[in-house]
């Protein structure tokens, strides 16, 4: 099935959308202020190294020190083999040149590598290795051979000028010599403009900067499966026709600018979509829906029959409801960008040709996730588990921040339990001070129930401590704040 790319550029913000069969498969986002890091290359500095973990915190000049694990040292010995301790291997002041492989989350520090990896369209360079890798989806063991042979011929050898490793990527398969040299050319070049400023910048310097999103486009989401490549902005547009011309020209072909009066996202209503999005509930066209709880840890996903009782049978309709969920989470986790471990509750299920069949769909789905996704089997308890790689924000935390009424708990205290509180707060201040009275300053809703329902208990604890208590309503006031001023 085909696919449209649609990108709606700003000077603030640029958003591109996968959309196959009128429905949206996946949503990038970048702002201006707050682009990625991942692929960044910087001058760092060494913080400290931290034995017991066996890492180190490498200063980059961001604002938290980013973080550098012993198995993604250069230096480190090949998989397999006992690592050289990270202590003997690096020592505080030491300058080091590393790149981002996971963006800052939450409240982590960027993740680095010392192995220094550049993507071209075709080819991705390793200039401190010498090997030569081949993308695990590209065809037979054969095809693999051959195109290793042809990269053999055109990298050459360090003392032809050449050297560094290269992984051919899916679409260098049916790339010419001449694309596959340009590429190795490019990429050379790229690395040598690299190699040049680390002599000359100081610790905490961007080396190279990653591609922009509109670019990444062309070299990432862009393939034989993409009819059209849609963007609203004539200037974008032909800086990124001459940007292809130069390094991609197979897509060229496929752009296309977008002057319609309407939003180019409204053409597959897709910012409702990303409303729907960013919800906990999910609903499916047979009536039932998903719920989805996102943690630090990670997201439990809820399948419900719902409404539907369409089937013959209370099993079938079951079964019916898990496997449209199957399709239906799959592209949830790709629009919502979850990463980590992900828990699915399907409804239960008790034979166990249904819960492989379930099981099959929800593959078949995740196969066209550009992420890498591992899925397990059932549990003994009936969840499926699943892990995501996490690799940037997810769409909510991109997005939103907690709620400041709730602080991200998802529910708030009643006005009753508000009430009781208070009751609390002002018997221990009366044991504690002597005051002529007490005020409450409180939620408008809080102050009524005191006044109307909870007035009995409010007199009573009044008279039991001798003192007056005034009540004044603050319409500010969230439900659970409130203040008890002392006269």
């Amino acid at each position: 099935m085909m696919e449209d790319i649609l990108i709606n550029w700003s000077p603030q913000e640029t958003r591109v959308a996968v959309v196959e069969n009128g429905a949206v498969q996946e949503l990038h986002i970048e702002r201006t202020l707050e682009r990625g890091l991942v692929g960044n290359i910087y001058q760092g500095k060494v913080a400290r190294v931290l034995p017991g973990m066996q890492s180190a915190f490498i200063d980059i000049g961001l604002e938290r020190a980013a973080f550098l694990h012993v198995a993604d040292l250069h230096t480190a010995a090949p998989r397999g083999e006992q690592p050289t301790p990270i202590e003997r291997l690096l020592f505080e002041g030491q300058t080091l040149m590393v790149q981002v492989i996971k963006d800052p989350i939450g409240t982590k520090g960027a993740r680095l590598s010392s192995q220094v990896s550049i993507a071209g369209r075709m080819l991705v360079h390793l200039p401190q290795d010498e090997h030569i890798g081949i993308s695990q989806k590209i065809g037979s063991p054969e095809v693999r051979e051959a195109l290793r042979e042809r990269m053999l011929g055109l990298v050459g050898t360090r003392d032809s000028g050449g050297g560094g490793g290269f992984i051919l990527r899916t679409n260098a398969e049916e790339a010419s010599d001449e694309e596959l040299a340009a590429d190795i050319a490019y990429l050379r070049k790229t690395w040598n403009t690299i190699r040049d400023r680390a002599l000359t910048l100081p610790p905490g310097s961007l080396l190279h900067e990653d591609l922009n999103l509109v670019q990444r486009v062309l070299r990432d989401l862009c393939s034989e499966r993409t009819a059209k490549v849609r963007i609203d902005s004539r200037l974008q547009f032909e800086a990124l026709q001459a940007f292809g011309q130069q390094y991609m020209p197979g897509s060229v072909g496929k752009l296309e600018h977008y002057a319609g009066e309407r939003p180019i996202f409204d053409l597959s209503n897709i910012d409702a979509e990303v409303q729907r999005a960013l919800s906990r509930r999910v609903d499916l066209k047979s009536g039932g829906y998903l719920v989805f709880d996102q943690t630090e840890a990670m997201t439990t996903i809820d399948v419900n029959t719902g409404a539907f009782v369409g089937a013959k049978n209370f099993d079938e309709t079951i079964f019916k409801t898990n496997l449209e969920a199957a399709g239906a989470i799959a592209r949830q986790l790709r629009l919502r960008n979850l990463g980590g471990i992900v828990i699915v509750d399907f409804i239960d299920m008790g034979r166990e040709e249904h819960r492989q069949a379930v099981l099959a769909e929800l593959r078949k789905h995740l196969a066209k996730d550009r992420t890498k996704v591992a899925v397990g089997g059932f549990t003994q308890l009936g969840l499926l588990e699943l892990t995501r790689k996490r690799t940037r924000e997810s769409l909510a935390r991109m997005l939103c921040e907690p709620c400041p009424t709730c602080e991200g708990r998802g529910q708030v205290k009643t006005a009753r339990t508000v009430c009781y509180e208070i009751l609390r707060e002002i018997l221990r201040e009366a044991r504690q001070f002597s005051a002529r009275e007490f005020r409450v300053v409180a939620n408008a809703a809080v102050v009524e129930m005191l006044l109307d329902e909870e007035s009995q208990h409010l007199a009573g604890l009044s008279d039991f401590i001798g003192r007056p208590i005034s009540l004044t309503a603050e319409p500010g006031n969230q439900t659970e704040h409130y203040d008890i001023v002392l006269l």
